[in-house]
């Protein structure tokens, strides 16, 4: 809970959504904002106002319950409070993808981490990973990748959303894994460059000395302070139902929640009373003069088990010396990205003027590929004065030449940014509002329609905004989109993947597994040789003609909009005819928009009137 770790001045994480905006106004000046703000595969209500209101940023590759399983939040569980802080619908089910979609390597990792930084050079960025063996040598591409703090998750650490199986018998403890790191950035002069935390089970005084001595400088406390705040272990997260009001959304069970902030303070209170006592007895006064210190580790030599006999501990006790040297403990505060693009745009005195006085303006920008997530410190400059939603200018940005990745990553409304050329993967990456217009360049002589203009994985966890993009778009278009709305003439394969929420319209071929885990939003697909059927993951979602007003006006305005905001020939081409255009078209639906007015003739809801 934010409120007692803001009261210890400690740092506390919020997991996979959003703060909570109703909990302000609270005792004695206290603010129930949580320090870390989590980006996990989801991307749920990571919005650019959440990123700013971080200390810390963590990606979560991993939870030691569930490594690398991704996770799923019960539809009865989603009320409308936890829909609108997900930026989703209540009562359906929201599914995480197992892997993060823009992170397949350690550059792609290392892209994101950019990306963070970008929007808030403040925060420091985190990533957790699993412990396991060989995690070291991914440890050292982290590292090497510009993150600020790697977290190392010991299997015994509990969530709600993980299965049974995976918390009985996934992952290994966090002693492996903290020494494997420690050791592996001693021995490639990486230490210096990241600060190691542990977590997995930490409970006590002892636990935080033990993780010291092994190399972790911030320890992790998760179900234990849940439990010193009511929690009792009752392990029916998942069901709704907790009995102490702890995890869950039913208002009849959260009245029975009897925990306060002393509770967890004095808990910790406690916690550093016996870490001081334990450093006592070694004959130091500071936790840091004890870190990596694994000389002072020895093995129990009363233990007799049959079955620990043939234990070979000197992983954990073969440490490389810092008796001396303690440099490794010296780091930098928050890493940074370097000269970039978006400074040059924020330091123009028309840019500034327009953002501080809600005003316009309009420029005009040469890129090349190696301007990367352009447009994005610039929303977060915006949303750490106005939030998401509070600026009233209009900034419209218009850029000729080839993007770098993550064009225009988490912008937000009153912003526009125009491209002649085409971007590299991961456009509108977690945008929240504006707009993003890619068009070729007035040179070009190919038809745009049957060339690839985006990369992949574009529109990934956005939750507002609109992408027009004269052309196709590659693998993984609009996964896990939240409330974004696009326009693109083709795409790869698994488009519209885990979406759950937004509109997507196709105007040309698509890849396989169309809609797979899709839950919510809707989807358009401009079907002209009779095949795009067998191209659909049918689990989920179901097919369908376009044959109600409502939808067919939806597609219609998106069409239109595309066809005057990038002058494509193709839209063109079917508003010319359209009713005979609307015939090819198919709709994607999943079971939270069928009774929708634009899927269901039948619909009880009101059916929007179009602006005149």
């Amino acid at each position: 809970d934010p409120i007692r770790f803001n009261v210890l001045n400690d740092v506390d994480g919020e997991g996979r959504s959003q703060l909570l905006p109703h909990l302000k106004g609270l005792r004695n000046g206290d603010t129930a904002s949580s320090s870390i703000k989590q980006v996990a595969s989801g991307r749920f209500g990571v919005t650019p106002e959440y990123l700013m209101n971080a200390h810390q940023i963590e990606i979560k590759v991993a939870q030691g319950a569930k490594p690398g399983e991704g996770g799923q939040l019960p539809g009865k569980k989603v009320s409308p409070y936890i829909a609108m802080l997900r930026r989703s619908k209540a009562g359906v089910p929201l599914i995480s993808p197992p892997p993060h979609h823009d992170i397949y390597s350690i550059e792609d990792l290392a892209q994101l981490i950019f990306d963070l930084h970008q929007i808030n050079p403040q925060a420091q960025v985190s990533v957790k990973l699993v412990a396991e063996i060989g995690i070291g040598t991914i440890a050292a591409g982290v590292a090497k990748a510009n993150a600020d703090i790697i977290q190392i998750s010991g299997h015994d650490g509990g969530t709600g959303a993980s299965p049974l199986s995976s918390i009985k018998h996934a992952g290994v403890s966090w002693e492996l894994g903290v020494t494997e790191v420690h050791r592996v950035l001693m021995e490639n002069g990486l230490r210096d460059r990241v600060l190691l935390r542990a977590d997995g089970g930490i409970k006590t005084g002892w636990d935080v000395m033990m993780a010291a001595l092994m190399g972790a400088e911030e320890y992790g406390f998760g179900s234990i302070a849940m439990i010193a705040e009511g929690c009792i272990m009752a392990r029916i997260c998942h069901t709704n139902n907790c009995p102490v009001g702890v995890a869950t959304q039913q208002e009849k069970l959260r009245a029975r929640f009897s925990g306060i902030p002393e509770h967890v303070v004095n808990f910790f209170y406690f916690i550093a009373e016996e870490v001081r006592s334990l450093l006592a007895r070694l004959g130091y006064r500071r936790l840091d003069e004890v870190i990596g210190r694994a000389d002072l580790l020895t093995t129990h030599s009363n233990v007799s088990l049959t079955k620990t006999q043939s234990l070979n501990l000197g992983c954990l006790l073969n440490l490389p010396n810092t008796k001396s040297d303690r440099s490794f403990l010296q780091h930098e505060t928050v890493h940074s990205n370097g000269p970039v693009l978006d400074d040059q745009l924020l330091a123009d005195p028309d840019i500034q003027a327009a953002i501080q006085s809600q005003g316009t303006v309009e420029k005009n920008v040469g890129v090349v590929n190696t301007d990367r997530t352009i447009g994005t410190r610039l929303a977060g400059a915006i949303a750490r004065l106005y939030g998401n939603n509070g600026f009233e200018g209009d900034i419209t940005l218009k850029f000729k030449g080839s993007a770098g990745q993550s064009f225009g990553a988490f912008i937000l409304p009153g912003m526009t940014l125009i491209l002649e050329g085409e971007a590299n993967d991961y456009v509108g990456k977690g945008m929240n509002g504006g707009e993003i217009i890619i068009k070729p360049a007035g040179e070009s002589s190919f038809v745009a329609a049957d060339n690839v203009i985006v990369g992949n994985t574009c529109l990934y966890g956005a939750t507002g905004g609109t992408l027009f993009a004269q052309g196709q778009a590659g693998e993984r278009f609009a996964v896990r989109n939240s409330q974004g709305k696009a326009v693109i003439e083709g795409a790869g394969d698994h488009c519209c993947e885990y979406m759950t929420g937004g509109v997507i319209v196709v105007l040309g071929k698509v890849g396989r597994n169309v809609g797979a885990g899709m839950t919510g939003g809707l989807g358009y697909f401009l079907d002209e040789d009779g095949s795009f059927p067998e191209h659909v993951n049918p689990e989920i979602v179901k097919l369908q003609r376009v044959s109600t007003p409502a939808g067919e006006q939806q597609l219609k305005d998106l069409i239109s909009a595309h066809a005057d905001r990038t002058g494509s020939e193709k839209a063109k081409m079917l508003l010319a005819n359209w009713e005979a255009s609307l015939s090819k078209f198919w709709q994607v639906v999943p079971p939270s928009e069928a009774d929708s007015p634009e899927a269901s003739e039948g619909s009880t809801a009101k059916v929007p009137v179009p602006a005149s």
